[in-house]
């Protein structure tokens, strides 16, 4: 019965271990998925209307175009005309965005690849963790990489709004706040995949074993030479 609680705690952190696994490419997925959302989201800014009395339309820009909307429901949608005459930050946020979605692809089907519950061939358990930790970091760059898009354009929009110059002035579109979330989830999911990394056994079960080695010397059987009084001979342990 002694023996059977190594076992029953190793088959614990490995049922907690791929829990953490699940949970973060979970998470990573639906971050994947919200960073789409928000790279061709046209609503990065709108158009303020805090001094306007009366609204009959709405301007909103995105990273790719630019819309504007009417009173009567008719939405009309126009691209850049130009990639070298926008603005550097827009330009910047395009690039970021782009990457954090290619390294979302990438560390999802590097985290699968390397899950617990999945047999490739004869690959070790460190070797799967290993690959388990690539992916939470592909995950966390993601993350990070949307985090600083996200934050530079909501820069550039609060500083534009502040600006007394600004004849046009935008604020917070729901596109950004979408970059928020994504970059949330994308650190939390890489988090717990790196964690289940280090949370997962590093080798087999460790009960009560017994060491068979050379623990104690060798008997050595020493016999004495014959002797004058007795004709046979003794021996000595």
């Amino acid at each position: 019965m002694k023996n059977q609680a190594p076992y029953r705690n190793t088959t614990r952190e490995t049922t907690m271990t791929l829990a953490f696994q699940i949970l973060g490419l979970t998470l990573g997925v639906m971050a994947w998925c919200l960073e789409n959302s928000c790279t061709s989201s046209n609503f990065w800014k709108v158009r303020s209307h805090a001094e306007a009395v009366i609204t009959s339309s709405s301007q909103f820009e995105g990273l790719w175009m630019s819309c504007a909307a009417t009173s009567l429901g008719s939405v009309q949608c126009q691209k850049y005309k130009t990639v070298l005459g926008l603005p550097g930050y827009v330009q910047g946020c395009r690039a970021l965005m782009i990457i954090a979605l290619l390294l979302g692809l990438v560390s999802i089907f590097v985290s699968v690849l390397g899950m617990k519950c999945i047999k490739i061939g004869s690959t070790s358990e460190e070797a799967k963790g290993k690959i388990v930790l690539t992916g939470g970091i592909l995950f966390i760059l993601s993350g990070l990489s949307t985090l600083i898009a996200v934050s530079w354009y909501a820069a550039r929009v609060v500083k534009e709004f502040n600006d007394p110059f600004s004849a046009i002035k935008f604020e917070l579109g729901s596109g950004l706040f979408m970059g928020w979330g994504a970059a949330s989830l994308a650190l939390l999911g890489g988090a717990m995949l790196c964690s289940s990394c280090k949370r997962g056994p590093s080798g087999p079960p460790r009960g009560h074993t017994y060491n068979y080695s050379k623990t104690t010397q060798e008997q050595k059987i020493y016999k004495a030479a014959p002797g004058s009084e007795s004709g046979s001979s003794k021996a000595y342990v």
